[in-house]
């Protein structure tokens, strides 16, 4: 095994959202922090974006699932016990590189779900206490959008004005203004106007989640990555990490990883930190076994890997007879409505919905159909069909709160590994009763929304299999080292010195996307390290 050069005082493992965000904390703060990424920096040269094939990339590799991509830096996962399909990305910057960058914030709600609703558990923090967070991490990365949404608490000015309203987003406006629901400009982690140095501003040309070669996307490649080596952080690329270590005394000592050449190489550390997403961090710690920890690294209460959610996604999608241009421009949201995003027990089921109004695919999607059965037919109709459809569509995706539940987990399979031998995840996770309700009743309301704007057609798929891109809850955080693996620092109850920063740790997982709080998160959680890393240590 090759030594380590030294030892850092913070290792982290994983490169993307949350471990650039605490890479950039704490070398700020002037801790010696490594990281370690299985995956590499992507050139941007290499976006499927200026290539007349950019949709048969999307499907082939640079699918959003790792089972289809199979690049080197992959690893598979067994999927066969869920209708949803994790989706992530190994990389430099990880799954915002792949990425639509919309980013709304939870709201102070989804904190206290046990307090307002009876249901899942309260967090042992608020919106509150991350509020600063959250504003930090828009000024560091930079979010465009609009303040003043009545539907959540206020806040700063965005640091780049929202996208403009085009035809997509005004025949959007056109139903819900008939309708008389809320609705409201979307937040994403794109630059419209100039912020930063070398950053590009959004030219609206899209498509953004196969990568965006002008790094006007907030990702975390071209945010904090930049910025944490700029602060002295060191990143070592194509590490596989196999496991972390512990001393004698049952605290994290490093991690053994793999090098490109196959050999083995040691890091060690004062502190570990696991970002390594919903599914990664379990993975890693459940394959951390030693004499200390025979069930898995911070496992003592068997809780590791349960309590996956996902967010229940359904596509509702309405033909126009006008042009509206679907698919040119960023991938993220145009507009938002959260008129049923609280609990209504009328409506039969708890918690709550989001309205995401999209945008659509392109020739290719359409020509496949952009749900089963929905394809535009070959031979004599094909041209007709086609025409009316092509630039003529519009997407909703209803997404919906996933309450945590103790059977839907991340375990690892006894079969399958990666190219290292490493086992490899297995994902068993079934739709609750009340997603499939509050999924129900989305669709109705986003028919009912596209029919106000005036489609002439409208298709849905109840369930998107391939919607798993938000994975949550697996390591979850709590006051009581009984019913969580992490505290409200996101400190492992049985591993004083070791960290999880990463969609695992939460909760509850809202009806909106992750990726703010997980960088809120983040930050949080290096500031409060930043000031008691030699009580850790």
């Amino acid at each position: 095994m090759a030594p380590d050069r030294d030892v850092a005082d913070v290792l982290i493992i994983g490169a993307g959202a949350s471990g650039a965000a605490a890479a950039w904390s704490l070398a700020s703060g002037g801790l010696a922090v490594v990281c370690l990424e299985q995956g590499d920096w992507i050139d941007p040269t290499d976006y499927p974006h200026h290539r007349p094939d950019w949709e048969l990339h999307r499907q082939t590799d640079f699918a959003k699932d790792p089972n289809v991509r199979q690049r080197p830096e992959d690893y598979p996962l067994n999927n066969d016990d869920s209708p949803i399909v994790p989706l992530m990305f190994n990389a430099v910057g990880g799954s915002t590189v792949h990425w639509s960058g919309h980013f709304p914030r939870f709201r102070p709600s989804d904190f206290r779900v046990k307090t307002l609703d009876d249901v899942a558990d309260n967090w042992p923090l608020t919106y509150w206490d991350l509020e600063p967070y959250y504003e930090e991490n828009d000024a560091n990365i930079g979010v465009s959008g609009l303040e003043g949404d009545p539907s959540g608490p206020p806040r700063l000015p965005r640091q780049t004005p929202p996208l403009g309203l085009d035809a997509a987003a005004k025949t959007y406006i056109r139903g819900l203004k008939k309708l008389g629901w809320h609705w409201w400009p979307t937040e994403n982690a794109l630059i419209t106007a100039p912020f930063g140095e070398v950053r590009q501003v959004c030219n609206y040309c899209g498509p953004c989640d196969m990568g965006c070669p002008r790094g006007a996307m907030s990702s975390a490649h071209v945010t904090y990555w930049p910025a944490a080596l700029a602060k002295g952080a060191r990143l070592i690329t194509r590490a596989r990490v196999r496991e972390i270590t512990v001393d004698r005394r049952g605290r994290a000592s490093g991690a053994v990883y793999y090098t490109p050449d196959g050999g083995i190489a040691q890091q060690r550390a004062r502190v570990v930190i696991v970002a390594c997403n919903g599914v990664g961090t379990p993975r890693l710690l459940l394959n951390s076994v030693s004499s200390l920890f025979p069930h898995g690294l911070a496992n003592s209460n068997g809780l590791v890997g349960t309590h996956l959610m996902f967010h229940p996604i359904a596509f509702v999608s309405g033909v126009f007879p006008d042009r509206v241009d679907g698919h040119a421009g960023p991938v993220g949201l145009l507009l938002h409505c959260h008129e049923f995003y609280e609990t209504d027990l009328s409506r039969g089921f708890v918690r709550g919905i989001k309205i995401q109004l999209c945008r659509e695919s392109g020739p290719l999607s359409t020509a496949l159909g952009h749900f089963p059965g929905e394809a535009v037919p070959w031979g004599a109709a094909h041209h007709r069909v086609q025409r009316e459809r092509s630039a003529h569509m519009l997407a909703i995706a209803i997404m919906v709160e996933d309450l945590p539940e103790p059977h839907n987990r991340v375990s690892l399979d006894p079969k399958l590994a990666d190219g290292n031998d490493i086992p490899a995840p297995k994902v068993s996770y079934t739709v609750s009763e009340n997603s499939r309700k509050a999924l129900d009743f989305g669709i109705a309301r986003a028919r009912e929304l596209l029919e106000a704007a005036g489609a002439t057609e409208i298709m849905h798929q109840a369930l998107a299999r391939n919607s798993g891109w938000h994975l949550m809850g697996t390591a979850r955080m709590g006051d009581d080292p009984g019913n969580s693996v992490v505290d409200r620092y996101g400190r492992a109850h049985d591993v004083p010195n070791l960290f999880i920063i990463d969609g695992s740790i939460f909760v509850t997982s809202a009806a909106v996307n992750p990726t703010s709080t997980i960088q809120a998160l983040a930050l949080y959680v290096s500031d409060w390290l930043k000031h008691n890393l030699r009580e850790v240590a």
